[in-house]
């Protein structure tokens, strides 16, 4: 059907139409004047999600979304019940009895409580929360909305503080492992330095060095001394250098010379047999003696050095050696000792920030203000949210209007009539060839002939 036929078939049926809306109008008005009225109280709250506090920040929800759960929590409406005093409320006991009483009554509480609750987050970014209570009370749903949002800021203090106290607790315990570790490390050092006799460790160390490198620079010396005696000795007794710059043996040297120049001249003047060229024999003999005995001297005294050179260089090695054990030892003992300190040095540390976290979240745990705040404070409704007067019977005419829309064209379709043209194609599938119209009433001819004088002719119109 198109809208010309849907024309025709309302200016014959508009009578049932109309009745059945006003029909429809005149059961649900009454209907929806005799609902119980409920009332909707709402409140506003700010949440700062965005806190500094690191425990605030790893354990409460970061987003608007979540902080409906922890109002909708079973401890937010159990708070609630308990300030509202529900739970000792005979009225409220007699309606959960009279419906079977099965489960908790606080459980059945909570599911009423809930089902009336609506918690809005923001959408706008500005990190406001909405709750609203509906109830057939003004008073008891501003009340109910005042307590829910009363018992969530209380209850984001908890979740704050809480975790503060159980992290303070925690930081308290291991600050006393952390303290017994430093005091027993501390005296692990201070029974080591006692032992070990060290005081300056750095002084005693240097010292220690020192003298190794002198024993060791004392027995190079020794060694040098030994070889070269040992050189002195293979090259012969009289071509050693002691023996050679020895000024005694020189002036010997320099007596048996002359006296055996003055030999060979008194042996071609005198003779052999005579008594001065035999004085002078034994003169000769009697010197290089003496030559003879300090060259001996001379070259005992370098012997002498070597075997000093030797015994001393056996001395100073096991000098050495023990010098060199002794530095390991207390090197060993010094590194013994870094170890100590650094444990000392670590378990300092380990008490020192265990003793900043420990202050840091027992200060936390005393904490008393919380990151939601009130904007605007639930107040007792004036008007009803529901039902919606107006609203509902606007409806009701609407849904009786389509109602007899409908029953209007169910009607027509069940009983199709001729009411225009189309109709009349649409029965007989075929072309409409002429329309012969309906005459006019008298009225309209009356009117047509008023207005004739200024019509024009029909062949003028054509």
């Amino acid at each position: 059907m198109n809208l010309r036929q849907y024309f025709f078939m309302f200016r014959v049926r508009w009578r049932l139409a109309l009745g059945i809306m006003l029909a429809t109008a005149a059961i649900a008005v009454p209907v929806i004047l005799m609902l119980p009225k409920q009332y909707t109280a709402s409140t506003s709250l700010g949440v700062d999600i965005k806190s500094p506090d690191a425990i605030t920040t790893l354990l409460m929800p970061t987003n608007l979304a979540s902080q409906e759960e922890i109002i909708r929590s079973a401890r937010v409406v159990g708070q609630v019940i308990e300030t509202l005093g529900w739970e000792a409320d005979p009225h409220l006991r007699a309606s959960w009895q009279a419906g079977g009483g099965r489960g908790r009554y606080e459980d059945w509480l909570a599911a009423g409580m809930l089902r009336r609750l609506t918690v809005v987050p923001s959408r706008r970014g500005d990190n406001i929360i909405t709750i609203q209570y509906r109830s057939f009370s003004p008073a008891e749903a501003a009340a109910v909305a005042n307590a829910f949002a009363k018992h969530y800021a209380e209850a984001a203090i908890a979740m704050k503080v809480e975790p503060g106290r159980q992290y303070a607790r925690w930081f308290g315990e291991q600050n006393k492992k952390l303290r017994a570790e430093l005091e027993a490390a501390q005296a692990r050092l201070s029974a080591f330095q006692r032992d070990k006799g060290i005081g300056v460790k750095d002084e005693n160390l240097h010292a220690e060095t020192e003298r190794l490198a002198s024993l060791a620079a004392q027995l190079t010396a020794v060694q040098s001394a030994g070889v070269d005696a040992n050189s002195k000795l293979r090259t012969g007794g009289d071509a050693l250098p002691e023996v050679m710059q020895n000024p005694v043996i020189q002036s010997l040297r320099g007596d048996v010379l002359r006296l055996e120049a003055k030999l060979r001249d008194a042996g071609a003047n005198l003779g052999a047999k005579h008594p001065q060229y035999r004085a002078m024999q034994a003169e000769l003999g009697e010197l290089k003696a003496r030559l003879e005995a300090e060259t001996r001297h001379v070259v005992r005294s370098v012997s002498a050095t070597r075997t000093l050179s030797g015994d001393k260089e056996k001395e100073l090695k096991a000098a050495l050696e023990a010098q060199r054990r002794k530095l390991l030892a207390l090197r060993g003992e010094r590194d013994q000792l870094a170890v100590l300190e650094r444990d000392v040095e670590a378990a300092k540390q380990a008490h020192d920030a265990a003793e900043r976290r420990f202050t840091q979240t027992n200060l936390e745990s005393q904490a008393t203000q919380s990151n939601v705040f009130l904007i605007r404070p639930a107040i007792e409704p004036l008007e009803a949210s529901f039902p919606k007067v107006k609203l509902y019977i606007l409806a009701s005419i609407l849904f009786g209007a389509l109602l007899g829309v409908g029953a209007a064209h169910a009607l027509e379709t069940l009983d199709r009539r001729v009411r225009c043209v189309e109709d009349m194609a649409g029965l007989v599938r075929m072309r409409v060839l002429s329309v012969i119209e309906r005459e006019a009433s008298a009225g309209t001819l009356a009117l047509q002939r008023r207005n004739a004088p200024l019509a024009l002719p029909r062949e003028a119109r054509t």
